[in-house]
């Protein structure tokens, strides 16, 4: 056997696709890019729910709240 004809019966790594194929290295490097760009998308939005969380906690601080009056309570009564 030829060397020839060994690497045409080796399976290509590739996505046939009729008209043309797509290389596994750019399918590799597309989902790496994918992954990352979602692992980057969910620490963003981590940081903004914390942000979100700390300022609505801001709104029920006591000192943002009105003092209310209320009566004392008298024991002697």
């Amino acid at each position: 056997m030829s060397p020839e004809s060994v690497n045409s019966k080796s399976p290509k790594a590739e996505l046939n696709l009729g008209l043309f194929s797509i290389p596994q290295s750019v399918i590799l490097q597309a989902g790496t890019v994918s992954v990352l760009t979602l692992v980057l998308a969910e620490k963003a939005t981590q940081e903004a729910l914390i942000a979100v969380g700390q300022a609505s906690e801001e709104l029920f601080r006591g000192e943002r709240l009105p003092l209310l009056d209320f009566p004392n309570s008298n024991s002697a009564d």
